[in-house]
């Protein structure tokens, strides 16, 4: 029987032992903290179960008055009327830490049915290569114990940890990062956010709907510098009316403690302060001192392992998947990578990993979604595509909920009409990108978009709307 030991049990580790141990293969995940890995534990789950919560808050803060909704507290003042709705952010904490644990413990049940063994503690490689082709594993055991492990294959799955600024240290208090921010029992007053990617976006956004008053230390010209630009200009838009600082081309150098208050120095010398301060710089990869380099594993200068399109490190029967390669940090493509390596490794039929088929999502208010090709790749002339952009605001169900901002927008090739990307900006944008999503991976038309049903009045509806722009476009260009 085939001998598969995965380290690292987060999305790529998990979905890679469902897949090897259904196959018939031995399976052994060595686990330091519990099956989920952060993406479970203290990361994706976690962060999208607090933003469940700040998106009703939202929700309620913006449309309330439009809708015709009042609210009462027994205070009567027509001149002030007064809210009644509040967050008791420990109870909102301890409903994330407990879910995140739920799910956990799920993924743990379903590989260990499948057949595969769940071994807690933390597993590195021993050098060279039998001459038989297997490899050892030595496991440090959560017993204090060890425990050597004879592999035909071995997946790297472990994952990455906040990146730290050497002036800016958490303390897991009063500076934070997006791992201890469960902990919290109090709202923070005033929230200082140092980091204007997907995490601190998500995060400023999160905080600001359940009533801190937050800034966002941003050192690009824009938040969320790596997204679609006119995604970005309309979520920066929709944070400072809503009161948000957003300091742009602000980058910090240092954080410190005064007291109970927190001080962050800027790089020209501006000094800001808040009752908290989170930090979200990035993240590093967690490949230190498992013994990769020394077994003949490359890494690049990130510290991230090199893999091909289906896994492969440079050590023969040797793969890798998910944050530690770098490759695209979400959950999704980290199980794909997994499954992956565990169909090439096992002799089955397996598509190389395609990352423009990829879709992700920022959870922010409005959410941004996009899959494929992006505007960048238009602008830089990586492809030949035409682009639509359609507001929400001329959309019916939009207007019906009290939705104002966001847009959809699709890339198609001139001349065949094939849909190539798309940029959803809206509420449950991650929901709308599916039919986007289908469209690319299939090679479909925007012609094949806009002759579909949808209903009337629905979100959706845009997409089939801004289809039909394009193949008006395409038409009129002789297409």
């Amino acid at each position: 029987m085939t001998r598969i030991v995965i380290i690292g049990g987060g999305p790529g580790g998990y979905e890679a032992a469902l897949v090897a141990a259904q196959l018939g293969a031995e399976v052994t995940v060595v686990d330091r903290d519990g099956l989920g890995g952060a993406s479970v534990l203290t990361d994706c789950v976690p962060s999208k179960t607090l933003i469940a919560t700040a998106e009703v808050m939202t929700n309620f803060d913006s449309s309330y008055e439009e809708l015709g909704i009042i609210v009462e507290d027994g205070t009567p003042d027509p001149d002030s009327p007064a809210r009644v709705v509040g967050v008791d952010l420990g109870k909102v904490n301890r409903r994330v830490k407990r879910l995140a644990l739920a799910q956990s413990h799920d993924i743990t049940a379903a590989v260990t049915r499948a057949g595969a063994r769940v071994l807690r503690g933390r597993g590195r490689l021993e050098p060279g290569q039998a001459a038989d082709g297997t490899r050892q594993v030595v496991v440090e055991t959560a017993g204090g114990e060890e425990e050597r492990l004879t592999a035909d294959a071995v997946l790297i799955a472990t994952g990455g940890k906040p990146r730290e600024l050497p002036d800016a240290r958490p303390d897991g208090e009063r500076i934070l990062n997006w791992t201890q921010v469960y902990d919290l029992e109090e709202q923070p007053e005033e929230l200082i956010v140092v980091g204007s990617g997907v995490t601190g976006a998500e995060f400023a956004g999160a905080y600001q709907a359940l009533g801190s008053r937050v800034t966002l230390v941003s050192s690009r010209d824009r938040v969320l510098p790596g997204e679609d630009p006119d995604a970005a200009v309309v979520l920066e838009d929709v944070f400072r009316r809503r009161g948000m600082n957003v300091m742009s081309r602000s980058r910090a150098a240092s954080a410190k403690r005064v007291g109970d208050r927190v001080e962050v120095t800027l790089s020209d010398g501006r000094v800001i302060t808040g009752s908290h301060c989170l930090m979200a710089v990035g993240a590093v990869p967690n490949t230190s001192g498992i013994g990769l380099e020394e077994a003949g594993v490359t890494l690049k200068d990130s510290g991230h392992i090199r893999t091909d399109r289906v896994s492969r490190t440079s050590a023969p029967g040797v793969y890798a998947a998910g944050d530690c390669t770098g490759v695209f940090a979400l959950a999704s493509v980290a199980a794909m990578q997994g499954r992956i390596a565990m169909y090439h490794f096992l002799g089955e039929t397996v598509a190389p990993l395609d990352l423009k088929t990829v879709s992700a999502n920022v959870f922010t208010d409005p959410e941004i979604a996009t899959v494929g090709y992006t505007q960048a790749d238009v602008d830089a002339g990586r492809i030949d595509a035409r682009a639509v952009k359609l507001p929400l605001l001329r959309n019916a169900r939009a207007k019906m909920q009290g939705v104002r901002d966001g847009f959809v927008k699709l890339f198609c090739r001139p001349g065949t009409g094939i849909v190539v990307g798309g940029v959803v900006v809206a509420p449950r944008a991650s929901e709308l990108i599916h039919p986007i999503s289908i469209a690319v991976d299939n090679n479909l038309t925007v012609e094949q978009i806009a002759n579909t049903f949808t209903v009337y009045p629905s979100l959706s509806g845009s997409i089939a709307e801004v289809a039909r722009q394009l193949q008006t476009r395409k038409a009129a260009e002789g297409g």
